[in-house]
């Protein structure tokens, strides 16, 4: 295996939906679209750069990186790519692709389907344990950012920054402020679903926001051992028992040497999606190199102090008041900011490369998907301004330009 050090190697998921083209209605096109010329559904589909795979909803579609790029450049536009073959392939079938973190109108309980090819005992295991027809289950489209490490110290340095960051990210990416046609208390609803589905057994998510460790021994013995212990009871087959079964905001997958970033709402399109990688990264890597190393930035950071800032962003976005003083520090600001204003700044002294800098643009002006959304629809919108909405955001989807 290639060793690849911090920032030496990325790697991005994203996940639409596959939906009908006139009513939006979830429809479960991810087996034909896996479906090789034999007729044959596979669980991966390999198209060069980037690939195709199932999820556990048949309505979702995440397409991702194959091998571990040195960096974020040209992935907007591959990934974009990719959004207009699977479009061209659904197309025939009176479907169309749909992103945002997600569907604003589908009630899990009757629309959605689960994954029965590849991995499925997998799946079996997760419904019989925690019931999968809700929305932390069947209605999330999330993207997945992937960050390379190599041995103890850079894991403990890479862990010790995103954890800081993390509490701020929604604010860039919340996408998801409809649910079953309401709007709900989070812009991002998504992660307020995705704390609670697992809720019997809530070592497994903890807050949301990991635990500081040091290396990889001691991630095993805080993070995996306790989890793996309590799902044991109702794993007994111990399908589920491994590195993935950890819902944290940030979980080491140590399969591909990666810290792996949940948090981030999928958007309209897959050039915001790496605008907000790339912003990401930015912050995570001058966290790691000393360019921020103020006060707060090591392993006391309290976990809760954290959370509280992350669920207060998750529900308020760009506009969520941070008042924790040692969470400022660490970003180089004294006082209360408003999340858009710490974002802004943090974009100016470390921007990201050029190509990024519109889609970060039109976050910073006009606020995150969610906020547009609901500027867009308001607080009780009808059914009719809803899959209006989503027939926009499809096009926004394939012409690569953020929703207004």
């Amino acid at each position: 295996m290639t060793v690849r050090h911090l920032f030496e190697g990325v790697g991005v998921e994203i996940e639409w939906m596959t939906v009908a083209a006139e009513s939006f209605a979830v429809r479960p096109l991810a087996p034909m679209l896996l479906t090789d010329d034999a007729g044959v559904v596979r669980d991966e589909r390999d198209r060069g750069e980037l690939g195709w795979s199932n999820e556990l909803a048949t309505h979702v579609i995440e397409a991702k990186t194959l091998g571990v790029p040195a960096s974020l450049d040209g992935l907007g536009g591959a990934f974009l790519g990719e959004a207009r073959a699977i479009a061209a392939l659904l197309e025939p079938h009176g479907g169309r692709l749909l992103g945002g973190g997600a569907h604003p109108r589908m009630d899990p309980a009757t629309d959605a389907t689960l994954w029965d090819g590849g991995q499925s005992e997998i799946y079996e295991a997760y419904d019989r344990i925690f019931t999968c027809a809700g929305h932390g289950w069947v209605n999330l489209q999330s993207v997945h950012l992937n960050l390379a490490f190599d041995g103890d110290d850079e894991l403990h340095r890479l862990h010790r920054a995103v954890r800081l960051v993390l509490p701020l990210i929604p604010a860039l990416s919340a996408a998801s402020p409809y649910l079953e046609g309401r709007r709900q208390p989070y812009l991002d609803a998504r992660l307020d679903t995705y704390r609670r589905n697992q809720a019997r057994v809530p070592q497994i998510a903890g807050l949301v926001v990991p635990e500081p460790i040091l290396g990889v021994a001691d991630y095993h013995a805080t993070i995996l051992a306790p989890m793996y212990a309590a799902i044991a009871p109702h794993d007994p087959e111990g399908l589920l028992q491994d590195e993935w079964l950890n819902s944290r905001g940030a979980i080491v997958r140590f399969d591909r040497s990666a810290l792996e970033v949940r948090v981030i709402d999928c958007q309209e399109t897959p050039t915001q999606d790496l605008a907000i990688c790339a912003q990401v990264v930015e912050v995570i890597r001058a966290l790691t190199d000393g360019r921020l190393a103020a006060e707060g930035h090591d392993d006391a950071a309290s976990t809760e102090h954290l959370a509280k800032t992350f669920w207060s962003v998750a529900k308020d976005a760009d506009e969520a008041v941070i008042d924790d003083p040692a969470l400022l520090r660490s970003f180089g600001f004294e006082g209360e900011k408003t999340a858009a204003d710490v974002w802004r700044s943090l974009a100016e002294r470390f921007p990201p490369a050029s190509e990024h800098h519109a889609g970060l643009e039109a976050i910073l002006d006009e606020g995150p998907l969610a906020r547009r959304m609901v500027r867009t629809l308001g607080d009780a919108p009808e059914p009719e301004a809803l899959t209006a909405l989503m027939s926009a955001m499809s096009e926004c989807l394939v012409a690569g330009s953020p929703l207004p």
